[in-house]
């Protein structure tokens, strides 16, 4: 088996070193649009990762929504396992995630398969751009899984709060927003009701933790950033948020990359912050 970590972060190089492994990695690619919610599945099936399989963000990564819930509210952990088990994962499994979006469907979906207790997962950095860039294989052949049984329970490898945990959180733990500067101050909402913010947040653009090739920056210039921006605080009081809970992935991600281990998710986060008035909004 190949000596390739497979838990946060994997070139295009080493995802074809890993290929080439008798234990060939489940590659799965979560490519999506908020704006199309079906283009990422058609771009998928014109072109994609030879051997690949599509994962939907709505239908295959999220619960139902209430209304009161987000706009992407994570599904019952069963139901996961069972989709889960559906790709062909096991325990014994390793898998690769990627998108065509510079990592945040990628990076909500490692989490996800984290938050199942799954540790041999990795984002493949600058995703299907990278991949082709490197000569990798792509076709647009469909493939079917080998569906296993739903993955079987075991503890979570994350932690995530609710809306009342986050309400109520220590004066030393802090919100980042993973969310673009604008929506971050509500000056402009281009997707949910209200615009703002939760009061006391502080605001880590998910894109900043990307070069001008949109590959992640080095683990070491993002640690300095990061550390910088926490100014002493311990990964394990910050609170990971943005519009519904999948960008503030890419930011746990970059964290976990960089070293700095034990962030937590509040997965509705804006989207359902903002759903009850009674909640408070600060903007500017």
């Amino acid at each position: 088996m190949s000596g390739i970590e497979v838990t946060t972060v994997v070139s295009a190089a080493e995802l074809a070193g890993l290929l080439a492994d008798d234990q060939q990695p489940v590659v799965l690619d979560a490519s999506f649009d908020l704006a199309d919610t079906g283009a990422g599945e058609r771009r998928f099936g014109e072109l994609h990762v030879a051997g690949s399989l599509y994962v939907h963000l709505d239908r295959d990564l999220c619960a139902p929504k209430t209304g009161g819930n987000g706009r992407h509210p994570l599904p019952a952990r069963a139901a996961f396992a069972r989709t889960v088990g559906g790709l062909g994962i096991g325990p014994d499994s390793r898998v690769v995630v990627l998108d065509a979006q510079g990592g945040p469907y990628a990076a909500r979906l490692w989490w996800m398969l984290r938050w199942l207790g799954h540790a041999h997962v990795a984002v493949l950095d600058g995703g299907l751009a990278a991949w082709r860039d490197s000569g990798g294989a792509v076709d647009a052949v469909p493939v079917t899984p080998v569906a296993r049984e739903p993955y079987p329970e075991r503890p979570s490898l994350v932690a995530t709060v609710d809306a009342a945990a986050v309400l109520r959180r220590p004066a030393d733990t802090v919100v980042l927003d993973a969310r673009s500067p604008e929506r971050f101050r509500g000056d402009a909402e281009p997707i949910d009701p209200v615009a703002g913010r939760i009061p006391g947040a502080m605001n880590r653009f998910h894109r900043a933790n990307l070069d001008a090739a949109g590959r992640f920056k080095p683990a070491e210039a993002l640690r300095s950033e990061f550390e910088a921006l926490l100014a002493g605080r311990p990964p394990a009081a910050v609170i990971h948020s943005c519009g519904s809970g999948v960008t503030a992935c890419h930011n746990l991600l970059a964290m976990e990359h960089a070293g700095l281990a034990g962030s937590v998710l509040y997965p509705g986060s804006w989207s359902e912050w903002s759903a009850d008035p009674a909640r408070p909004v600060a903007r500017g």
